[in-house]
């Protein structure tokens, strides 16, 4: 899912006040860890994750695998947060500008 910068623009304003739903654990992101990302995604649609890895290059390949797994679209990362949107398959709550 690609998204234009209009609309992420869009989806950062309205994540900005939410907080951290899901956090990788110990063991980074494991089935489990992915299932409750989509999940979430399911019940939310924007969703911020906390990445727990020191390494850049880590929490970059966990964005990747967290995209490619669940069909989510990266919004954004800050630091160790990075924001994920999947719209519902049958009533969509955020409407995204054209």
């Amino acid at each position: 899912m690609q998204l234009s910068e209009k609309q992420k623009r869009h989806l950062k304003a309205l994540a900005h006040h939410r907080k951290v739903i899901v956090q990788t654990g110990a063991a980074g992101l494991t089935a489990a860890v992915l299932a409750e990302i989509g999940h979430a995604l399911d019940a939310h649609e924007l969703l911020k994750v906390r990445l727990v890895t020191e390494e850049r290059d880590d929490r970059q390949a966990m964005i990747e695998q967290i995209c490619e797994t669940t069909g989510a679209a990266f919004v954004q990362r800050v630091g160790h947060v990075a924001t994920f949107y999947r719209p519902h398959p049958d009533k969509p709550i955020i409407r995204l500008p054209g």
